[in-house]
């Protein structure tokens, strides 16, 4: 199956006085049609600026090398107009925070169909009623009248449905999710979830899934991207990775997951100590001062991401846990 998209040895850095900041080191994946890639991990494992970069949303001081193929073509730090015709028509991201991401100023209706307008050539009248319809396909009641209202008079679930009708005004082939259900209680979570689930079968697109919530990943992607200190640390499907997980980080991540079945073999664990410095990153693996399984390979040598099974990869020097 050919690949929506291809990334390889992408490297995002950002420059601060203090000296500059390694957030992605020389990551690489694949996104296929129909598709949903999870990518998890702690605050700061850099696991929203790799699509950042491939936006070309990164701030002034922050620069991207490496490839990024959509559908064969070359789109990492290509000019703003050119990008342009790739991103919000064929690649569309919904936002940790829609009331930041949508404009306080204009109403729903101003900044769904200024975008139809713009990319589709729809005439203004075609623009709404292609707005009201995905208003309605995200499930926002009385569309018609809503369309008209500002950000603020939506609830925050409603206000994520808007921007998830947003990024489908295009059709577009790629939706990158960050985040996408932060700051909603469970009961809305579950919604947003399933009409995400919902769409992209309908659709047919590919989903990039940006979350710390391994919950999240196990109830939508099919496979999963495990980021620490801006590298993939293990990927796979993810009922294997769950089954199984080969990376002490991502056996961390599992068992600091709580339960309702809790036992004393099953009782909450943490994962000792603090992610590090990315501007000072230690010799060796970057996860060694915190894993219970370090030796001393994994002080001199970093770990590479290297197949050890069928469909799945991690960066560590032991065979199998």
């Amino acid at each position: 199956m050919a690949a929506v998209l291809e990334v390889s040895d992408l490297k995002t850095t950002f420059s601060t006085p203090e000296g500059e900041v390694k957030a992605v080191s020389g990551v690489g994946f694949a996104i296929n049609r129909g598709e949903t890639l999870g990518v998890v991990g702690e605050s700061g494992s850099g696991k929203s600026q790799i699509f950042m970069s491939i936006m070309g949303l990164l701030a002034r001081n922050g620069r991207a090398a490496g490839s990024v193929k959509f559908h064969g073509q070359e789109i990492l730090n290509l000019p703003v107009e050119k990008l342009n015709q790739v991103r919000g028509a064929k690649m569309s991201m919904i936002f940790q925070d829609p009331m930041t991401s949508l404009n306080p100023y204009l109403s729903v209706r101003k900044q769904m169909t200024e975008v139809l307008v713009q990319h589709k050539g729809m005439t203004e009248a075609q623009a709404a009623q292609q707005a009201i319809d995905l208003l309605e396909r995200v499930q926002i009641p009385s569309a018609k009248q809503r369309l008209n209202l500002y950000p603020h008079e939506f609830s925050g679930g409603m206000r994520q449905r808007v921007m998830i009708a947003m990024s489908l005004l295009c059709g577009p082939e790629l939706l990158i999710a960050d985040e996408p259900t932060t700051a909603l209680d469970v009961t809305v979570q579950a919604q947003i979830l399933e009409l995400l689930v919902e769409l992209q079968r309908d659709v047919g697109m590919a989903v990039a899934l940006i979350t710390h919530d391994l919950g999240v990943i196990a109830r939508a992607a099919d496979r999963v991207m495990v980021m620490y200190a801006g590298n993939i640390v293990e990927a796979g499907a993810v009922r294997d990775l769950f089954k199984g997980p080969q990376h002490p980080y991502t056996q961390g991540l599992l068992e600091s997951m709580p339960r309702l079945n809790e036992t004393e073999a099953t009782r909450l664990q943490t994962i000792g100590g603090q992610p590090p410095n990315l501007q000072n990153l230690p010799s060796g693996c970057a996860f060694r001062d915190r894993c219970r399984y370090a030796f001393e390979r994994c002080v001199t040598e970093r770990p590479m991401l290297a197949e050890f099974a069928a469909g799945r990869s991690k960066a560590c020097h032991l065979p199998h846990l």
